[in-house]
């Protein structure tokens, strides 16, 4: 069959139904594949950070299924921004695998760093009052609204909790990601201190619209010994949630960055559009399905679609360099391939 006709076929049935899997047996070829990986490196288990969100708690559900809760060890690593219901969910889920677990406050070791203050200089560079009582996120155009390009925008709110949003020029912008990566890379710090000293490897938990998208900071959450939920597709992580017992809860609380003070969306900081349209639209452009398709089945116009391909594709390009070994002299081609 020609690769045209595979794909009319495919689009001919396109649907969320698509992304379907056979859910013990993915666990079972993931679960195979950490315990030949930790042969591999002679590590004894696996630790990573429990956030109370999907993709951490399938994790960590894999990797008791892999190695058994005792050579797992999960932490908890709260800051000043951190949503408290995020702590009490990671608890939950430690609880249900029978997972030993430590918290990590990293809120004084930012504080030290000039995390929050470095951020707040950036913040007030565009509202020059902002201080204590207020909050803040970053957030970008939705795509589906048909804007075409993705504009950054920073939200904050007052003391009275009354919000407004401003246009970020990029020094402002990048001014205010560098100082937020600072929480993703202390805590793979202390990932590692545990890991090290257990002798286990570390676990990283992003799903294959984040690692495809470049949705993790180099050095931070994207550093990992292992990746075992990275082909997967969010929607696909969730059916193995329900597969592997993950509490319902956490099945129904939606996906959020948990690193600015006011609540946000990962598809108000990154994505374009929510995770359930983002999975059909990545699966489209991979398998060369044509727009019009996708549309239908992830209810959008095709002009959105078409944007999203796009999207997907310019984030592909400018995010490369995250997966990217440290360039050496020897292995100059390797910064070709990044041009």
């Amino acid at each position: 069959m020609s690769k045209t006709a595979t794909a009319l076929k495919q689009a001919e049935a396109f649907g969320p139904e698509t992304l379907n899997i056979d859910c013990e047996a993915e666990v079972e070829k993931i679960v195979a594949a950490l315990r030949s990986q930790l042969r591999a490196m002679r590590k004894r288990g696996l630790v990573l950070g429990l956030s109370g969100g999907i993709d951490s708690s399938v994790s960590a559900a894999l990797a008791v299924r892999a190695v058994g809760a005792k050579n797992v060890f999960t932490l908890f690593m709260p800051e000043h921004d951190s949503d408290p219901e995020s702590l009490r969910l990671g608890r939950l889920v430690a609880e249900t695998y029978g997972i030993e677990s430590v918290v990590e406050d990293i809120g004084p070791t930012l504080a030290a760093m000039g995390c929050y203050s470095r951020r707040d200089e950036f913040i007030r560079t565009l509202v020059p009052e902002y201080g204590p009582g207020w909050a803040s996120k970053v957030a970008i155009s939705n795509s589906a609204e048909g804007g075409g390009f993705n504009i950054s925008y920073l939200v904050v709110a007052d003391p009275d909790g009354n919000q407004s949003r401003h246009r970020m020029p990029l020094n402002a912008y990048l001014g205010i990601v560098a100082a937020t990566n600072m929480k993703q890379r202390t805590r793979k710090q202390l990932e590692y201190f545990h890991a090290d000293r257990l002798n286990f490897a570390v676990l990283g938990t992003p799903n294959r619209l984040e690692y495809d998208q470049g949705f993790f900071v180099k050095n931070g959450d994207g550093a990992a010994d292992v990746k075992p939920i990275a082909h997967l597709y969010k929607g696909q992580v969730y059916q193995l949630a329900a597969h592997l017992g993950v509490p319902e809860e956490i099945r129904k609380r939606p996906p959020t960055t948990d690193t600015y003070s006011l609540a946000q969306t990962q598809e108000e900081f990154y994505f374009s559009l929510p995770w359930d349209k983002m999975d059909l639209c990545l699966y489209g452009l991979n398998h060369g399905l044509d727009a019009g398709e996708v549309a239908v089945a992830a209810g959008l116009k095709r002009e959105a679609v078409e944007y999203v391909y796009a999207d997907i594709t310019a984030k592909r390009s400018a995010t490369r360099y995250l997966h990217a070994s440290p360039l050496l002299v020897e292995k100059v081609e390797e910064l070709d391939r990044l041009d």
